[in-house]
Formats: C-alpha cells, sequence, structure tokens
C-alpha cells in the first residue's frame, strides 16, 4: 500500500512550472539550505504550525487549549515556543479565524488525484498537467511514484521539480512515471554550492548524468528542463552560468530542451518570521534588468540551441 504523502501547499493553474496551465503540489521536506529559499516551510520533513496575524482576532483560544504551554501573547501577536510544541493541531481547531495554520496535510494517493483532476478540463485544453515541487519530492519517493503513476493512468501530464541533491536510488522510481523533470542547477563551484545551499553539487550533477542516461535508455521521456536561481551576489555571475552552460552543452546537448533562468524572489521574509527565523537575504533587491539580460546573453552563446534559454520572474 502507497504511504499517504505530506502536502503543505497547492497552486492552482500555474503558469510556472512546466507547460500549459498546471497545479503544482508542495511536498514537505528538503535535503538542501538554501540561502535564498522562498519556501522555508518546505524545509523540515514534519508538520509545522504558525501564526498569521491579519486573520487573528485576539480571541485567545489557541493559547487556552494547548497542552504545552507553547503559545503566548505578545507586544508582536501569538508567540510560538517551538522547543515546547509538539504541533498536535490542537490550537489550529481551537482558532475561530484561521489564524494558528498547519503546514503539511497528510493525502492519499487517491484524494490527491481527485483533487488534481478537478482541473482535468484545464491541463487538455492549455497542454499542462500536474507539477510535484517542494521542498524535495523525491523524499518522499513511494508516495511521488503512485501519484504520478496514478495521474498518468487517467492521461494527466506529470512535471517533477527537483533540486536533484536525493540519493539516485530515490529519484528513479519517480523517473518511471515522470514526463517532464524540472532539474536545478544553482551554482557549478562546489565551494560556492556548499557555502549557498549547505550541500555538495558533486550528487546532483551526478544524477544528472544518469537521468541523461535514463532517459536515453527509455527512448524520449522524460523532457529535461534546466532551472537556474539568478540571485544577487550568490547564483548571479558569468562565471557561473557560463560554467552551467558549458555543462548542459558538453553533458546534456539536445537532452535539455529548455534552461530557464528563474530571477531572485525577495518577498518570502514574512514567512521566515513566522516560523521564527531570520532570512539571510532580508532586504536584498531583486535582480537588475540589465544584469538579467546580459546572463542571459551569456548563456545563449553558452548552448547549441540559444532559444532554449528563457528569463523568468524579472520584474
Amino acid at each position: 500500500m502507497t504511504p499517504d504523502g505530506l502536502v503543505f501547499s497547492v497552486h492552482r493553474l500555474s503558469t510556472d512550472d512546466g507547460p500549459g496551465l498546471r497545479d503544482t503540489f508542495f511536498l514537505k521536506g528538503c535535503g538542501l539550505r538554501c540561502a535564498w529559499c522562498h519556501n522555508p516551510e518546505s524545509i523540515s520533513p514534519k508538520p509545522e504550525i504558525w501564526w498569521i496575524e491579519r486573520n487573528c482576532i485576539g480571541a485567545r483560544d489557541c493559547i487556552r487549549v494547548c497542552p504545552e504551554d507553547a503559545l503566548e501573547l505578545t507586544e508582536r501577536g501569538i508567540g510560538i515556543n517551538r522547543d515546547r510544541c509538539t504541533v498536535c493541531g490542537l490550537c489550529v481547531e481551537a482558532c475561530p479565524s484561521r489564524a494558528i495554520e498547519m503546514i503539511g496535510k497528510s493525502w492519499s494517493v487517491e484524494a490527491l488525484l481527485a483533487e488534481a483532476l478537478k482541473e482535468r478540463v484545464f491541463y487538455k485544453n492549455s497542454g499542462g498537467g500536474v507539477t510535484l515541487s517542494g521542498g524535495e519530492p523525491c523524499l518522499q519517493p513511494e508516495f511521488a511514484a503512485g501519484f504520478f503513476e496514478a495521474c498518468r493512468r487517467e492521461g494527466v501530464h506529470t512535471a517533477l521539480d527537483t533540486c536533484g541533491y536525493p540519493r539516485w536510488e530515490a529519484i528513479v522510481p519517480v523517473l518511471q512515471h515522470t514526463d517532464l523533470v524540472l532539474y536545478d542547477l544553482k551554482e557549478m563551484d562546489p565551494a560556492r554550492h556548499f557555502e549557498f545551499t549547505g550541500g555538495s553539487n558533486e550528487r546532483i550533477l551526478s544524477n544528472l548524468l544518469r537521468l541523461r542516461d535514463f532517459v536515453r535508455e527509455n527512448g524520449t521521456r522524460p523532457a529535461i528542463w534546466i532551472r537556474t536561481p539568478l540571485v544577487p551576489d550568490h547564483t548571479a555571475t558569468e562565471e557561473n552560468i557560463s560554467a552551467i552552460g558549458h555543462f548542459i552543452d558538453e553533458h546534456l546537448g539536445e537532452r535539455a530542451e529548455r534552461w530557464e533562468l528563474c530571477a531572485f524572489n525577495n518577498t518570502c521574509g514574512g514567512k521566515y518570521e513566522k516560523l521564527g527565523h531570520r532570512w539571510a537575504l532580508q532586504g536584498k533587491p531583486l535582480l537588475d534588468r540589465g544584469i538579467g539580460h546580459r546572463l542571459v546573453e551569456t548563456a545563449r552563446k553558452c548552448v547549441r540551441h540559444p532559444e532554449s534559454v528563457r528569463l523568468t520572474g524579472l520584474v
């Protein structure tokens, strides 16, 4: 029996996570700790809670029902003592205005499939489908593989958004039922990659070569799109983009259908605050438009199909 999956967010009819209109399901858990992560609630593999200030009416029911005395009313609102909190969910149930939210809900494959099929007509008419993102979906490999298998039985296109950091043995079962892989290449310099993400890029590059070979052995699927975040003072350098481009051209060639350069998003600071953390990139400005376009030109000079390079998210 396929285990349930822990999903923390659903984005309806997205145009950012593969072709067409897609429902993107975000799974909990990630092995990296990217400095620019805009989904910090995805990192822990376990459910969490946070307080939403705009919803709070000051009823204090959450405080009264907490068996661990982990909640208190402070000058800044409801404070959560995360050392005491056991994430029992009683405060979530008690809050009359939904100001306490549970991050992470268990879904069976059948239930999530039913949720996805609500948008089936939009997938069909736009050439879209479903995407599993995160976090890292391959940290829940049985659930991810089971969900994709069920989707493909229904004729729904499947896309896997992965950082490439899990063990290959956890990735390959999901690939068996995947039509498209959105694969992150963040930073080619090993020391900088470790500094920025907390993990080595050795396994990521090795897994990408294994993915290339998997596609060769299985015909033309899954398709591969490479994604690179353009983060000022981090990955958004001529040297890094050139290095990634040359790697793509040398090792993937025609297998890389698209290379997306994704402009830095600085709107997620509030998520870190709600989790009781300080974001290291708080106040970091958005990517300069001129720099973004120059990096696109750099990327296009490195690959055999310049038209495959796309710039996304630039404000």
